[in-house]
């Protein structure tokens, strides 16, 4: 078999921030510019610390994080709520959220920016002819050829990660100096989109990247692919065409984004599977994900407590990220009936459904997303009823909903004494069914019908949600109106891509969060002395909203030092 070399990311022994992330020096102070390129295995490390600010949602690489960086995006939308009150992420709930009190600002990925900016500059001066009778020099070649283009597709990432928390950006393409990062002005939400399609159009043309490394030298996983750079492209025009920033809906801009997603099936290089994606480096899914060494804090935070042996710090106990009664309620019965919780009990019309064992044949997404009150887990079966050995306050490491995380965990990750076990946490940056529901949303949006085909366009948007729910084990669904299907889109995009860093962006740019931020539920559950349970919908917390945060404040630090990234987003 072939041996996999997996890419890490090297950080801050390369980089050195100054006063603005728009300005900072590549080298370490040890090794000139000139020096670092001389020879080929500095220069690819020079890459490789443009890949390094590739944002995840959790940290899982790090050792002995801070408790902000333990919080996941799903916990600021309906999908869940985190443990700590005071953490960062509590300001997008309790309405302290501000220009001044930031949360999830990433200014550091212009550091990314800059970092490939100079790569992109020097890898083209670059001259190793002298090692051509090197064993490694066709090799070396063969990588060099595609790395300016794994840059280019980096940086117009990372362009995407700020255009789509601020809206207008800068969007420096070359090295500045420090003069010049405070003084760049914005560029247009809709010429940050075009520049990132132009990018990645040319990145995918022509063999620049190649559709996988399975056969290239050192088989590497984790780096740019042809696939990503028309999945970047895919998710730009995407939100290009959604209602935040189309509020027209023009459909023009829908079919642009439907035939960006249309170029990723017709590669065939992707196809849904029916095994978890998360941390499977094997799966025929992913297009991308973040490659991360071995860990523990993940589980640390994020086991129920009793798991975790006594290793918890008191410090961390609430650190937890916890799926929500709303999460709960989304996913449907194996039969495709809908579920709830209401003041009453539980409310299904599923002639299956059993009331007192309501988690049982649901959707198997909900079982590869969450933990709730019967289920096996580590050989013990999950206790939430009040008294029972899960319950307990969020200060004492109970959880705040009733629910605990299972998306992402390793479960064979152990804290007993003498048996202590770590495991590795993959990142999935871009998967297969975002790419199908990508297309089923944009098919609908610019021919108003779930049916709707031509030459251009060859499958149907019932034809594409239909593949992700196949692919679940769950009902087709049947030919129906656009208001109806777009329901059940909302849907699956929710189920699909739990605590994978999707929902907070979706309400967003659907402009739904109005209606979704404001009441974030969780369940009580009291166990008769004759063994039945009851089943109480509990309104956690009650979220403040305001339409400014459908996108993010620019950091008041950052104006203070660039006037010119005036005028603040509004609202804010």
């Amino acid at each position: 078999m072939r041996t996999k070399y997996i890419l890490l990311s090297i950080f801050s022994s390369l980089v050195f921030a100054s006063c603005n992330y728009l300005d900072f020096d590549e080298t370490n102070n040890l090794k000139t510019k000139e020096d670092i390129y001389k020879y080929f295995n500095t220069s690819k490390s020079m890459l490789t610390n443009v890949y390094s600010y590739m944002p995840q949602n959790v940290s899982f690489g790090i050792n002995n994080p801070a408790g902000n960086q333990l919080a996941m995006r799903d916990c600021a939308s309906d999908d869940g709520e985190f443990g700590a009150v005071a953490a960062d992420i509590q300001y997008t709930n309790n309405g302290n959220w501000s220009a001044i009190k930031t949360y999830d600002d990433s200014w550091n990925l212009y550091q990314g920016v800059r970092a490939a900016n100079s790569f992109i500059a020097e890898i083209a001066q670059t001259d190793f002819t002298r090692y051509e009778h090197d064993g490694q020099y066709k090799n070396w070649m063969k990588q060099l050829a595609y790395f300016p283009y794994e840059a280019r597709v980096l940086r117009a990432h990372y362009f995407f990660e700020l255009a789509r928390r601020y809206g207008d950006i800068a969007m420096p393409l070359q090295v500045l100096t420090e003069e010049e990062a405070n003084t760049i002005g914005k560029t247009p939400f809709g010429e940050v989109i075009d520049f990132i399609v132009k990018e990645c159009d040319e990145a995918a043309a022509d063999n620049h990247l190649p559709e996988s490394y399975a056969t290239e030298p050192y088989a590497e996983i984790g780096r740019v692919t042809k696939g990503f750079a028309l999945a970047v492209k895919s998710k730009a025009l995407l939100y290009a065409a959604s209602k935040l920033h189309n509020p027209s809906m023009d459909t023009e801009l829908w079919k642009k984004s439907a035939k960006a997603a249309l170029d990723i099936i017709q590669t065939g290089l992707y196809s849904l599977a029916p095994q978890e994606s998360a941390n499977n480096l094997e799966s025929k899914e992913v297009v991308l994900m973040r490659i991360n060494s071995e860990n523990l804090n993940f589980e640390l935070a994020n086991f129920p407590l009793r798991f975790t042996e006594g290793v918890r710090s008191s410090s961390l106990i609430s650190y937890g990220n916890f799926p929500s009664q709303n999460l709960v309620d989304a996913f449907e019965t194996v039969n495709g009936y809908k579920v709830t919780l209401e003041n009453t009990g539980w409310v299904c019309e599923d002639p299956a459904f059993n009331p007192q064992a309501p988690y049982e044949n649901r959707d198997k997404r909900f079982y590869r997303t969450i933990l709730a009150n019967g289920m096996e887990f580590k050989e013990n079966t999950i206790e939430t009823f009040k008294g029972g050995a899960d319950d307990g306050i969020v200060s004492q490491g109970g959880s705040p909903t009733g629910y605990f995380l299972r998306r992402y965990i390793q479960e064979a990750t152990n804290f007993e004494p003498g048996k202590e076990s770590k495991s590795k946490h993959h990142w999935i940056i871009y998967r297969y069914a975002e790419t199908l529901l990508t297309y089923a949303e944009s098919m609908v949006n610019a021919f108003n019908d779930v049916n709707y085909t031509d030459e251009t366009y060859p499958y149907s948007a019932l034809w594409a949600i239909n593949e992700v729910r196949k692919n679940a084990e769950m009902p087709l669904l049947p030919s129906m109106g656009k208001e109806e299907f777009m329901e059940h889109l909302y849907n699956e995009w929710r189920v699909e891509f739990a605590f994978e860093d999707h929902r907070f962006w979706d309400v967003r740019r659907w402009k739904i969060a109005d209606t979704t931020q404001r009441e974030l539920y969780g369940i009580k559950i009291e166990r008769q002395s004759d063994g039945t349970l009851n089943f109480y919908r509990n309104l956690y917390e009650t979220r403040a909203w305001k339409d400014c945060m459908y996108l993010y404040p620019i950091p008041q630090s950052e104006l203070y030092k660039n006037t010119n990234l005036n005028p603040q987003n509004a609202g804010w």
